[in-house]
């Protein structure tokens, strides 16, 4: 049994990820603001502070020690530095969740050699300061410099859910049942994704004790945004009204003007099996679009 503590861990892949450090024996605690409840019960130990307040996270973890700390909600470099300051010597390994957002978006298949936080230029602010994916850079290098634990930064690709609260396939999905247009700037442009439940899985694996470093998470397989409509009208039986140009309302998320996607061969090379975008993909479109009938 080991002592773990989640940062986030109450909505999609954090969640389903305390659900299976539970299962698997630990003693679990999760620390959020307070605001999306605890769906846990007693379960697990509930701390209530601000991730991005110093005081009251060092206030809430005053005295403790964890074998394991997973932060899922880490967006800028002065966090990772006050998480450092608090956690040195009292963590044996953090989990970092960061993403594919942290390599250029040029077409290429990315390698986690492809972006190098161990000599990267470390610009301190907080997440109001950068994009999401330079926070997610900052962050990486303020903790691979300053943390005396190993820490492993896993990069995920966008992650699909029924229970995705943000609604990015579900955007695309209901404007297409709805004969309402999307847009888009190059429909064959192709990405890599994770699903939710192999993210929480991946995380899991990603505590064990030879995992280090940045480490990318995807799905085998990757798909372009026209095979990825033609699944969607294939789902809804309506043909979608794509724009190539369109306002900020009608803009895919998913709208990238080249190819974004990464390779997983270092975490197979480790031993992790990755499902292959084909088995989950398209039932995952036709539960959402039956959903919304």
């Amino acid at each position: 049994m080991k002592t773990i503590l989640v940062l986030g861990g109450t909505r999609f892949f954090g969640r389903k990820l305390v659900e299976r450090l539970i299962e698997d024996g630990n003693k679990v605690s999760i620390l959020t603001r307070g605001q999306s409840g605890n769906p846990f019960g007693d379960k697990v130990e509930h701390l209530i502070a601000d991730r991005s307040n110093k005081e009251e996270l060092a206030q809430a973890v005053e005295g403790r020690k964890f074998d394991i700390v997973y932060d899922n909600i880490c967006y800028s470099p002065i966090d990772a530095y006050e998480f450092c300051e608090i956690f040195n010597g009292k963590i044996n390994k953090l989990v970092f969740t960061s993403t594919l957002s942290t390599y250029e978006m040029d077409g290429k298949e990315k390698s986690e050699e492809d972006f190098d936080p161990y000599h990267y230029e470390i610009q301190m602010g907080d997440k109001l300061e950068f994009t999401y994916g330079e926070g997610k850079r900052q962050a990486e290098t303020v903790f691979f410099k300053y943390a005396k634990f190993p820490v492993v930064a896993v990069r995920f690709p966008i992650v699909m859910g029924e229970d995705d609260y943000t609604r990015r396939l579900h955007f695309h999905i209901e404007r297409i049942a709805n004969r309402e247009p999307i847009g888009f700037v190059n429909m064959e442009a192709e990405m890599s994704y994770i699903q939710a439940t192999e993210a929480a899985e991946f995380l899991r694996w990603a505590g064990m004790p030879d995992i280090e470093g940045p480490i990318n998470a995807t799905a085998n397989g990757k798909i372009s945004l026209n095979k990825l409509v033609q699944l969607i009208e294939k789902a809804t039986g309506e043909k979608a009204r794509i724009s190539l140009l369109g306002n900020d309302e009608i803009r895919s998320p998913y709208a990238i003007p080249a190819s974004w996607y990464m390779t997983n061969e270092k975490a197979v090379n480790h031993g992790f099996r990755f499902s292959h975008l084909d088995e989950w993909l398209e039932p995952l479109i036709h539960t959402i679009a039956n959903q919304g009938k």
